[in-house]
């Protein structure tokens, strides 16, 4: 995978003028082996409730990245060591918090990239409430299904539509 967020950003000013390419505020740590993924987004709108994040990591990832809006929340993990491994034998290419993410030693373990604003031993609760492929608004950034997000060291951008 060989793309830099700030060379995207310079090649496409005119789509970061028009709002088609956005930029999410640098607020999140890594975690991971993989420091650079992209990928078409997957939406979840989720609340200290992690049992879609599993369900939907049980599935088949096909590259995607999986955006989990958590409202930002700090008092429990959505995704943990187990999750992180689902993702990675299932083939998805990153998973992004708006919340905490706890195992981080497990989660540094598994070959996919992972970002999240904290880290938080606390388990999330699993009742399965919360809504899939669903624009979510996450670090300033509206993010719609099937927008493609590219994440590296940088910084993670979010655009309607593959960038070259």
């Amino acid at each position: 995978m060989s793309f830099a967020t700030c060379d995207l950003c310079d090649a496409h000013e005119s789509r970061l003028a028009d709002g088609s390419l956005r930029v999410l505020a640098p607020m999140f740590l890594g975690f991971g082996k993989v420091a650079r993924f992209s990928g078409p987004a997957t939406t979840l709108k989720v609340f200290e409730d992690n049992a879609l994040v599993r369900a939907t990591l049980e599935t088949p990832g096909g590259g995607r990245v999986l955006v989990v809006d958590g409202g930002g929340s700090l008092r429990c993990a959505l995704v943990g060591g187990n999750l992180g491994m689902l993702g990675t034998t299932n083939g998805w290419a990153g998973i992004i918090v708006n919340g905490c993410v706890r195992d981080s030693d497990e989660l540094d373990a598994c070959d996919i990239g992972v970002r999240a604003l904290a880290v938080n031993p606390r388990r999330g609760a699993k009742l399965g409430q919360g809504q899939r492929d669903v624009p979510v608004q996450i670090a300033g950034a509206l993010i719609h299904p099937g927008d493609w997000i590219y994440a590296d060291r940088d910084g993670i951008i979010a655009s309607r539509e593959k960038l070259a």
